[in-house]
This record gives C-alpha cells, structure tokens and sequence, in this order.
C-alpha cells in the first residue's frame, strides 16, 4: 500500500552505529544525574528511607521510567550492532533502529510518559537545565532529527504497507525462528479463528486446544529433559508466549501457570516433590493454578492471612483469595498461606502443593472445605477468574513446599524474574495483535477515496506500533538473555514487563482509533484486543509497584 514517500530514505547515509554509541554514553550519564539528585532526598544515613521514597514517589517512579528508557537506548545500539555483524541490518531493521532511538531520545529530554496523564520531566528530577543542554551531544540532535523525520516514518509506513504485519528481523537465532514460526501456524490455524468467540461468550479454551499445546510443548518448555522437558531457556518461553498471545491473550497465558509452578517446584522443591509434579506438568497432565492474592492484600503479600494449620499428616487451609486465574479446571495449587500465627510478615508465609479435582461451570469445586464465585471480568477471559474460600481445605503435610515453613515467601520471589519476563512477552504478543488488525483495516478502509493507510495520521500511529514492538522484544530477549545466564535480572525483568505493558495498551488503544466506530463494536476483534491489553499493566506487579522495585533498585546501588 504506497504511501507518501516509497523510495529508500536518504537516513542510509546516516552513520548510525557510532551515533547510537555516543547517545547510549550521553543517556547514561543524564541518568546518573538525575539518580544523583534524587538519591539524597530518599536516603537516611546513607539507607533508603521507605517512608522517603514514598513522598518523593513522582521522582522516583520517574527515575525507573528514564532508566528503562536508557536501557532501551542501550539495546537498541546492541540490537544494531548484532544485526549488522550478522549481515542482517538491511533497510527496516535500520528504519526501526533508528526510528525508535530517535523517539526515545526525544522523549527523555521533552518528557517520557509514564501513562496518559503522567510524564517524566529530567527539571522535575532534579536535572538543571544546564546539565541537559550540556548532554544534548552531537548525536543525540542527528538521531533525533533524523529518527522523528515525517520523511523517515513515511518511508518505514510504505514498508510496513506491503507486509502481513511482521515487521523487520528481530534477531533470533535459526531455532527460535523456526519455534516461532511453528507456534504462529498453530495460533493462525487453531486459535485466532474461535479467539473472539470464547472472549465473547467467555468460554473456556476448549481442552482440545490445551492437548495440542501440551504436544508441541508449550508446558514444558523451560522444564530440564530429566523431568520431561524440552530443557530450553527463558528465551523460548518468551518467543512462544509471544506467539500465543498474538492469537489469544489466554492461550498464551495458559503457559504462566505451568511456568510459576515448574520455576516453584524446580528451586525449591525436595527431589520426591520433582520427580511427581514435573513430569507431569511438562506432559499437560497436570494444569496448575497460582493461589497467591487475597482480598485487601494485592501486592502487600506480608498482610496475607490465609493460614495452613498442621494436624497430623495433613494442613488444613482457612482463608479466602481472590484473582485466581484458571482455578476450575486446575489439578494442582500453588498456595501461599500463613503457616506460622505468631510470625507477622514474610517470615510466617509457607508455600502448599495442594492438589484438587478438576471441577465444571455447574459444580466448579467438588472439594471439601472449598467454594468460590466467579469474577467477571472485561478482558484476559478463557480460563476464568475466582474468588476461593477455604474452610478445612487438606493438603497433605508432605506437599509443603520444600518441607520447611517459613520459605514461601522467598520461594515466590525467585519466580518474580520469569514471571515478569513472561508477562512482557505476552504484552508484546497482544501489541503485534493491534498491530496486525490496525494495519488490515487500514489497508480494507477507504475514505475520501483512498484506503486510510495514506494518510500519515494513520499510517505513523502503525509505524510506531511496529517500533514500539520491536523494542520492547529486544527488551525481553535481553532480560531472558540475563535470566539463561544466571544472573540476577529482576531489574532487567521489572524494564521489560513495565514497557511492554504500556506498549501493549498504546497499540490496542491506537489499533481501536485507527478502527473508529467500529473499533468501539463488539463484533471486531479489536475490541476484544483492547480489553485484553489493559490487565497487563496490574498483573505480575502493577506499573507503580514496578516502578517503586526499580527505583530502590537503582537508588540503593544495588544494580
């Protein structure tokens, strides 16, 4: 679909790479800046004060959105240069590059938006203006000009215009193209068909779905092959997840449960508690559900007050919890309980294996000592959300995670990186799904006697979903990448799921603009996408929360 300008941009003569480098050290030391103006007022004797970063929240929270910022200028610039090593930075992955480095340049100097309504000011950080005048290098104004050029975005639109929406070479290796391109036949061919049927009628995903998943591996995919598994790295979970998500946002979802409760049982569990549970979970005989929040706790989880009492060989669970995704039709509970009345906080919380039967929409729960009600919700459907109330619930004393209490909280924050990561890769995939939908109908849709794709109002809102997405991937492949490795990456973690997250609802809100009217009907799809991308910014650590854990992060030198 041509757009305005169709030839190849004159930004080729642009010397990018020792552009993106000067701009990577000119972001890096605006952010030690402004994390050197603002430590001061957060600090007491030299610790963080809680009770100071809370007061000072706008400026902290904006210091973690201009550090993801700059590791987005960081990954950019590693992005190029892998690409062009490989003999694979070709015109649209320049485009991109560049685009997205330009933006984001822009956007660190005249404001980052935390959301619609908020914004990161470097003035409001505590950055002199003379200070930023003085990081606005040569590089930083070039990439700027050039990467937010109309010429440069209308030469990106009249690419993007004769694709299916895959836009650019994200830079995987041989195998995880071939994953991603097997999952994406499997979503085309399998889910995108009936996605909006199941959300509309909020039906379960049909087993026959699950069962195939199961075959091509999905739920056991990071699992080692002793226990069943396919032995692969972070980095396949996220190409997958990303996949998935693009046909459904629940079909990519059913992975998180199986994932949460391998990365439990596989850092914490005793060799008995391995050898049962991970098989199983990797073959999809056994379908897991996280039982974590309850009412009134949300993220607070040392306010948890479901509690596990021991009698005998067993526990006998008593509480309430809400937001449980997928409970009905789960074999198997990771439950977070209160093991220890005289513990206030995390050291009393133990973590229970507490298996149950499958149940149905007539008789949900056939467990004794456990009910619930649904939770009707606007989005993210096709596994059902539950509030549960346990009265009496037994769970075999031998399925105490581990077999020593007081371990359940430090056990779920070893999950908190993979999760986190999962997350973002999901928003990703629901990104590509705006993007794929927008850019169908902007094509199909004409007005004043053209397809609207022509008009640069359209087609740049398109040009930077594709941005947008291709950066949070790079994101995400780091932060699997640090995960693989072994190291610790709740930062890297926390970088990726807060910007996917927000890229997903830019895209789904854009894609829906883009639809007019129609966008706002329930027949179109779209709709559907934009309900499902807005849970992304609350689960797995709301954007606030995220952004509080990487502002200690960044503040306390931990990094």
């Amino acid at each position: 679909m041509p757009v305005a300008a169709t030839r190849p941009s004159e930004t080729a003569k642009l010397d990018l790479l020792p552009l993106a480098a000067e701009a990577e050290r000119t972001a890096e030391a605006l952010l030690a800046d402004a994390a050197a103006a603002i430590r001061p007022r957060v600090t007491l004797n030299g610790k963080i004060s809680t009770e100071a970063l809370d007061r000072e929240q706008h400026a902290a929270h904006g210091l973690a959105w201009l550090a993801t910022y700059i590791e987005i200028v960081r990954q950019l610039n590693a992005y190029a240069r892998r690409m062009q090593d490989a003999g694979r930075f070709g015109e649209t992955e320049r485009l991109l590059t560049l685009i997205g480095l330009g933006e984001t340049l822009a956007q660190i100097l005249g404001g980052i938006p935390m959301n619609q309504g908020e914004f990161v000011r470097l003035n409001a950080l505590g950055v002199s203006d003379e200070k930023i005048e003085s990081r606005k290098s040569h590089a930083v104004k070039a990439l700027i000009a050039e990467g937010t050029a109309p010429e440069t975005r209308a030469r990106l639109a009249a690419i993007i215009g004769e694709s299916d929406g895959v836009v650019g070479d994200d830079g995987l290796d041989e195998t995880l193209d071939a994953m991603r391109k097997e999952m994406r036949r499997f979503a085309n061919d399998e889910v995108l068909p009936h996605a909006h049927e199941w959300h509309l009628k909020n039906e379960y995903i049909p087993f026959e779905i699950i069962a195939h998943m199961a075959e091509l591996g999905v739920f056991g995919l990071t699992i080692p092959e002793e226990y069943g598994g396919l032995g692969l790295g972070k980095e396949s979970m996220c190409v997958v997840s990303d996949e998935l998500s693009r046909g459904y946002i629940g079909v990519g979802s059913l992975g998180t449960r199986s994932e949460i409760a391998a990365e439990l049982i596989l850092g914490s569990g005793t060799d008995a508690q391995k050898k049962y549970w991970l098989p199983k979970i990797a073959s999809g005989e056994v379908l897991p559900t996280a039982v974590f929040t309850e009412p009134n706790t949300g993220s607070d989880l040392a306010s948890l007050k479901t509690r596990a009492v021991r009698e005998g060989n067993v526990y006998k669970v008593y509480g309430n919890k809400t937001w449980i995704t997928h409970p009905v039709r789960a074999d198997l509970m990771t439950l977070l309980v209160r093991t220890d009345p005289n513990e206030a906080g995390y050291k009393g919380l133990s973590m229970l294996l507490a298996p149950k039967p499958r149940g149905t929409d007539k008789d949900p729960f056939p467990a004794k000592g456990m009910t619930g009600g649904e939770i009707e919700v606007l989005g993210y459907r096709g596994m059902k959300e539950f509030e549960i109330g346990f009265d009496g619930f037994e769970v075999p004393a031998e399925n105490l995670l581990g077999g020593v209490e007081g371990q359940g909280f430090k056990q779920l924050m070893q999950t908190f990186e993979a999760a986190r990561i999962q997350t973002a890769a999901r928003a990703a995939g629901v990104a590509q799904s705006a993007l794929e939908l927008a850019l169908r109908y902007a094509r199909e849709r004409n007005q004043f006697g053209k397809a609207i794709f022509s008009f640069p109002r359209v087609s740049d809102k398109i040009v930077m979903m594709a941005v947008e997405v291709m950066i949070a991937r790079q994101l995400i492949y780091h932060a699997a990448r640090e995960k693989d490795s072994g190291r610790r990456c709740d930062l890297e973690a926390g970088m990726a799921k807060l910007y996917g997250a927000r890229v997903a609802w830019a895209a789904a809100d854009n894609a829906v603009q883009i639809h007019g009217g129609n966008g706002f009907a329930l027949e179109y799809p779209v709709s559907r996408v934009l309900c499902d991308a807005r849970i992304l910014n609350i689960f797995e650590g709301a954007a606030e929360i995220q952004a509080q854990v990487i502002a200690r992060r960044l503040l306390d030198g931990a990094n």
